[in-house]
């Protein structure tokens, strides 16, 4: 199992660069060609969420991306600090605590883009931020089969 981590400041200008990476190692682990702007976009989806969510916390902690390559398939996790409370509950300067209507519904947006591009998509939140993981089947190249 390879894995390649990014850390990027909370900037949406660096969305770019981790859709690119997240894209090359996806074509090298073996996510069919067809998949990739699939990749692509979940992952600039997550990473965009990720980095509003920072910025609407004042967090400067970067923004996390995991690059999975398993043997049968090709994962990532996209992480973020941003406290999330449950429903009803108000943090001060936490994600929501201001307008939480406006602010819920743009995330769910998000999280419904995400779920139309990835078959297999698990979202968690919590007090210490929240984690995307998306995965997609892959066949790694014939050279790298044992």
């Amino acid at each position: 199992m390879a894995t390649v981590e990014l850390r990027f400041s909370a900037l949406p200008e660096h969305v770019r660069t981790a859709r690119l990476v997240a894209a090359a190692v996806a074509r090298r682990s073996g996510v069919d060609e067809a998949v990739l702007d699939e990749v692509r976009l979940a992952v600039g989806e997550a990473c965009t969420r990720a980095v509003g969510l920072h910025q609407s916390s004042g967090i400067s902690a970067p923004v996390r991306v995991l690059l999975i390559e398993e043997e049968k398939q090709f994962s990532i996790e996209v992480g973020d600090e941003a406290p999330r409370t449950a429903p009803g509950e108000k943090v001060p300067g936490a994600y929501g605590a201001d307008d939480p209507d406006a602010e819920s519904e743009e995330d769910e947006m998000g999280l419904a883009v995400i779920s139309g591009l990835v078959d297999d998509v698990e979202v968690t939140a919590g007090e210490h931020g929240g984690l995307i993981r998306m995965s997609w089947p892959n066949t790694p190249p014939a050279a790298l089969v044992p």
